[in-house]
């Protein structure tokens, strides 16, 4: 009998746990490519790929969070996630700036120095990392390029880049950007320079959070076989490319983005000093 009930349980269990497959488009039925799903308090998520669908192993009543920057961030139920529409928003489109031409003058701020560069897969979040404001800057205060250290097995992955302003509370808040930033990455350990500066980004005051977010997407999909070296059964590892290189350094905080909302980590043990953490090797070049 004990054995039929823990038959019982594990069918009851898959078939809630189960594969949610959908698509996301727009009002005009175009499919979105790209999007951001994140589940709902869980630590799990998945990206859209170019024709729009997507699928999720999740519960049938998770919530599901779709986000994409020009339309309308929408929370589905996972059961009701066979056709997802994303309502377009309108920017107000700032005034153009006009660069005066003139000699140019460009500053690298974030780098770290006498720090080793280590892979590093950062999972189904987003980390962000913090460039404080100096009044220096005043003369370079145009954001020029973001720069990030990969590590990809595969050629022209892809990966998804955020620029966010500082809210009140210290947390990344506004997307500076307009549309998504999405940027293919060259095989191999590299560094990739994203010129940003038409743009117009300026650097605020308040700081600015950069953040990269991996794409779950069949293009960074890499399967390799593992062999259990005790059994000798092969299994079929799945990750997605590309790790992004990160130092171990020590910081007062680190925010990551996982089931839909950002945390922000400190030192709970000592309150008030520096956690050891992995940043990830993002830098800005700023220009006047």
């Amino acid at each position: 009998m004990r054995k039929i009930y823990i038959l019982f349980f594990l069918v009851v269990g898959l078939q809630l746990h189960a594969q949610t497959k959908g698509v996301v488009i727009d009002s005009l039925g175009n499919p979105i490519p790209y999007v951001s799903i994140f589940v709902e308090n869980e630590n799990k998520t998945t990206t859209s790929e170019e024709n729009g669908t997507f699928s999720i192993q999740v519960l049938a009543e998770a919530k599901l969070i779709f986000s994409a920057l020009g339309y309308e961030k929408k929370t589905v139920l996972a059961k009701e996630a066979a056709r997802v529409v994303l309502k377009s928003v309108i920017f107000d489109l700032q005034d153009v700036v006009i660069k005066k031409a003139r000699k140019p003058k460009t500053l690298e701020i974030g780098k770290v120095s006498n720090a080793i560069l280590e892979s590093f897969d950062n999972g189904p979040k987003i980390d962000a990392k913090f460039f404080p404001y100096e009044t220096h800057y005043k003369n370079t205060k145009w954001l020029k390029k973001i720069m990030l250290f990969t590590d990809s097995p595969i050629e022209q992955a892809k990966i998804k880049l955020h620029v966010y302003a500082v809210t009140d509370e210290g947390f990344p808040g506004e997307e500076l950007l307009t549309q998504d930033l999405i940027v293919n990455l060259k095989k191999g350990i590299y560094r990739h320079q994203f010129d940003i500066y038409d743009l117009n980004i300026e650097m605020p005051e308040s700081g600015i959070f950069v953040a990269f977010e991996k794409m779950r997407i069949e293009i960074n999909k890499v399967e390799k076989s593992v062999t259990n070296p005790q059994t000798g059964i092969v299994t079929t590892e799945i990750t997605y490319a590309p790790k992004v290189m990160c130092y171990n350094v020590r910081r007062d905080f680190i925010y990551t983005f996982a089931g839909g909302k950002w945390h922000k980590k400190v030192n709970e043990e000592e309150p008030g000093k520096p956690i050891s953490i992995y940043e990830p090797t993002l830098t800005l070049l700023l220009s006047n």
